[in-house]
């Protein structure tokens, strides 16, 4: 058999990440049984570098590194190269992350690992520049080091013993449960719940950890860059307000969502979000654009809308929703995961602005106008000299519309209006003239399930006619990615592929059953179509059966029949996209409504009680677990709409009003129509969230179900909900 590693196989692989890789001299490996068969057949180690297509940094380490020959002369000779996609394969990346952290006490990408031909980590980092500087070991010198100590029978001893003691490590990291399950007491009363779950007051005590930690001056949470979107906390913060009253929780999150809004975070011109922001005062991001932020923020911002009534967070989801319609729509309906951070002559190329091409963009719409072009500068901060590289601007929202009205002696009408032409003028100019930013086109079904749940908010509380475009992307993942039986992880066409005929590759992992599961259940809440239901239950079972280990009382990450590495991670943590295994256990407890015979909600315990040390431990890292053992512990927040259509005010009343955790769940009018429902969940008799509760006097009616007891029928949803509020 020829051996594999004598040329680079990047090009037969579809991930545009992979790809960008195919034409560098290294060797090139992806990550399959014959590139670490050719590592153990070899004996040599194996450098691993995963990395996304959209980084910024992994494009830097390629040119300077991945290109150079003498580079690739090492890599090859000494090593077996391979690069991973972190977004295909989110298992291998979170192993070898929780090493470098447990290392370095940091994470990032490109990550940088060298490991025994067994996989096991011996030397680990994240960005190397070729040749050192500035205290940073240079790449080519690192490898060569490493390739002799490997050939030194007693240093490759040292490096197998560490590789050996990191490896435990992490394991100890990932796969530990501990035994917080309460044993049955002496005198043979079984546990209660209240005995298993974290303690009570482990949501008081993430707040104030999340208060002591924002940035008061800036918005935000630390005092220093690099600054990233939160989104966890903000929802902490949002309904510890709601449940207490406390302004101070919500005067935190209102200053982090007007700082991100109103700063470089935010695309001024076209809408969403960039990854993160280098400084503390939110003003140059990494020009990024992830589908996953972007939906998490949508659904933020409608949350916070309905909360304080502000109009502004209800544009800024509303814009951020289009930008993901427009720019990341697969035609058929899915969403593809990136935007590049680099175009034209670099990184933010596409979105920054002087004050010469301000004009020249408005002079192109036939605004020839110099007052309006030093209104728009005004407004968005662009000035000689800018705030980024080569003297351009990020823009912001610098000099509020009211000041502007005073400076200029305008209306703020005028000036609201000379802003928006001037806005759709840069849009049209930077589409036409500049190089637009790489788009990754691969669909993920995780954050396919994301992008839907804040479709499905959208058409909650902005307009219903979203839920369609949530529709069409959970068709799409439910045409290619699902077999009716499980989830594959990610479809893609390559160039030349007819639309619709693209690769499908890998295993799903929790967070694509979690978050698509939940997306799922939302898309019926706002729909009523019982189908979505149907295939939130079907998710959940999977996650029943293959992840969940009733032995360690956990929910893995990965399935157990899934690829065996080193070690089988959990996601007990949130990071950039909330805890897989969070998410999964708040939608078990939500189901269990449905189907009460599937022991989802026992599931659901044995995880809270499995991690309640680590949750009241370490309350901020762990939100959205937090959060659901919150839930568990209060109960389920049911509203029942019995209805064939929700009536015009029901819908104003949804939108008006600020509901975390509520399980909406429309039925239909009459037990008779029940019927057929019942038969698509293969249920033999209604489950306690629709029995009983059928439409009276042949209008819609509402009850709102809370600590167990539900408030009589009511045709009128906002007395039903003052009931459930005790107003």
């Amino acid at each position: 058999m020829s051996d594999p590693t004598a040329r680079n196989r990047l090009a037969e692989e579809a991930s545009p990440y992979l790809r960008q890789h195919a034409d560098n001299p290294v060797h090139w490996q992806p990550w399959d049984d014959d590139a670490l068969a050719a590592a153990r057949e070899r004996d040599v180690p194996i450098f691993l570098s995963v990395g996304y297509s959209a980084c910024h940094w992994c494009h830097v380490m390629e040119e300077e590194s991945f290109e150079d020959e003498a580079v690739a002369e090492v890599l090859n000779e000494e090593f077996v190269p391979v690069k991973v996609d972190r977004e295909e394969r989110p298992d291998v990346d979170r192993v070898y992350q929780t090493v470098n952290h447990l290392v370095n006490g940091r994470g990032g990408w490109p990550l940088s690992v060298w490991l025994t031909p067994d996989g096991k980590p011996f030397y680990v980092g994240t960005y190397f520049p070729r040749d050192g500087r500035q205290g940073m070991p240079g790449f080519l010198e690192v490898c060569r080091n490493l390739a002799n100590s490997w050939s030194d029978p007693d240093q490759r001893s040292d490096m197998e013993a560490r590789a050996e003691q990191w490896t435990g490590a992490a394991r100890d990291e990932l796969e530990s449960t501990g035994s917080d399950a309460p044993d049955v007491s002496d005198d043979g009363d079984a546990p209660t719940l209240a005995d298993a779950l974290p303690d009570a007051d482990v949501l008081s005590d993430a707040v104030t950890a999340a208060l002591r930690s924002a940035d008061r001056e800036y918005g935000g949470f630390g005092r220093q860059g690099p600054k990233f979107p939160q989104t966890g906390r903000l929802d902490l913060l949002m309904q510890a307000y709601a449940r207490s009253g406390r302004e101070e929780p919500l005067n935190v999150a209102v200053e982090t969502l007007d700082a991100m809004a109103g700063g470089g975070l935010y695309d001024q011109v076209g809408g969403g979000f960039h990854r993160y922001c280098t400084d503390r005062e939110w003003v140059v991001p990494h020009f990024e654009k992830m589908l996953y932020d972007n939906a998490e923020l949508a659904r933020v911002y409608l949350d916070a809308h309905r909360l304080v009534g502000r109009p502004t967070y209800a544009r800024t989801a509303q814009e951020t929703l289009a930008f993901m319609d427009r720019e990341l729509s697969h035609p058929d309906g899915g969403f593809y995961g990136t935007l590049d951070a680099d175009s034209g002559e670099g990184e933010g190329e596409f979105y920054v602005w002087t004050p010469d091409t301000v004009a020249e963009a408005l002079e192109a719409d036939g605004i020839d106008d110099e007052e309006t072009v030093d209104l728009v500068c005004d407004r968005f901060g662009v000035e000689s000299g800018g705030n980024f590289e080569r003297g351009t601007t990020v823009l912001t929202r610098a000099t509020p519309v009211d000041d502007l009205a005073d400076e200029y002696d305008l209306s703020v009408d005028e000036v609201r209006e000379r802003l928006m032409r001037a806005r759709t003028a840069l849009f049209d100019f930077r589409e036409a003239e500049r190089e637009r930013p790489p788009r990754d086109e691969k669909v993920l079904a995780g954050w396919n399930g994301l992008a839907i749940s804040a479709f499905a908010a959208g058409a909650r509380t902005l307009d219903p006619a979203l839920a369609d475009r949530g529709e069409r992307a959970l068709s799409f993942v439910r045409e290619h990615l699902w077999d009716g039986e499980r989830l594959s992880r990610r479809y893609i066409e390559r160039e030349g592929d007819a639309v619709g005929d693209g690769e499908v590759k890998g295993v799903g992992y929790l967070e694509d059953y979690a978050y698509l599961g939940r997306a799922a259940l939302e898309l019926y809440g706002v729909t009523g179509e019982v189908d979505h239901l149907a295939f939130a239950l079907e998710l959940a079972r999977v996650v029943v059966d293959a992840f969940y280990d009733e032995a360690d009382g956990t929910i893995y990450a990965t399935p157990a029949d899934g690829e065996e590495l080193v070690v089988r991670p959990q996601e007990p943590t949130d990071a950039s996209t909330p805890s897989s295994l969070g998410v999964a256990t708040r939608l078990l407890l939500d189901l269990d409504v449905f189907t009460p015979d599937a022991d989802f909600e026992a599931v659901a315990h044995d995880v809270l009680a499995t991690h309640a040390s680590a949750v009241t431990t370490s309350p901020l890292e762990h939100v959205t677990l937090a959060l659901a053992a919150a839930r568990a512990e209060s109960g389920p927040f049911e509203l029942t709409l019995a209805c064939d259509d929700l009536p015009e005010e029901w819908w104003d009343t949804l939108a008006s009003r600020y509901l975390p955790g509520v399980i909406v769940a429309p039925r239909p009018p009459t037990e008779d129509d029940l019927e057929s429902w019942l038969d698509a969940l293969d249920l033999s008799e209604a489950p306690p969230v629709w029995r009983g509760r059928d439409a009276r006097d042949g209008a819609a009616t509402a009850y709102a179900c809370r600590d167990f007891t539900c408030s009589p029928p009511d045709h009128d949803l906002r007395a039903a909900l003052e009931w459930a509020a005790g107003e």
